[in-house]
């Protein structure tokens, strides 16, 4: 008979959210994000010079599927500030844009109304064609 109460993947998940005061689960890295919401809440982050830790959530769909689990949250990125879920692209954007999110990370609050920054364009892959000759 197996126990079912014993997830360990959903457990590493909430460790690493309790080990870490700021943490973002996202599709891609920091470095490179691979979806436009995931980008710009990094950006959001690196403009306050907020450290924090970073889970690709692309290279194994369990990932995901145990997060959503977890924060009873569908989408991604998702934003964890001391244990809590914060939210998503659009929840992060409008708190950083009202100060709250300066506030909730113990930050001075930036002038309400400051437009989210735009994620840095992704570099500009060089053509590649694939010799069939």
């Amino acid at each position: 008979m197996s126990d079912q109460s014993t997830n360990p993947l959903r457990d590493e998940i909430q460790k690493a959210i309790s080990e870490n005061r700021v943490i973002l689960f996202m599709k891609g890295t920091p470095e490179q994000p691979m979806c436009g919401f995931s980008a710009r809440t990094v950006a959001v982050l690196e403009s306050m010079r907020q450290s924090f830790a970073a889970v690709d959530v692309l290279p194994d769909p369990r990932i995901r599927q145990e997060l959503s689990a977890l924060s009873n949250w569908p989408t991604i990125p998702q934003l964890f500030i001391d244990g809590e879920l914060v939210g998503g692209c659009d929840i992060v954007t409008e708190m950083y844009q009202s100060g709250e999110l300066q506030e909730a990370l113990g930050l001075d609050a930036g002038a309400p109304g400051e437009a989210a920054p735009e994620p840095e364009p992704a570099p500009q892959q060089p053509l590649s064609i694939e010799n069939r000759l």
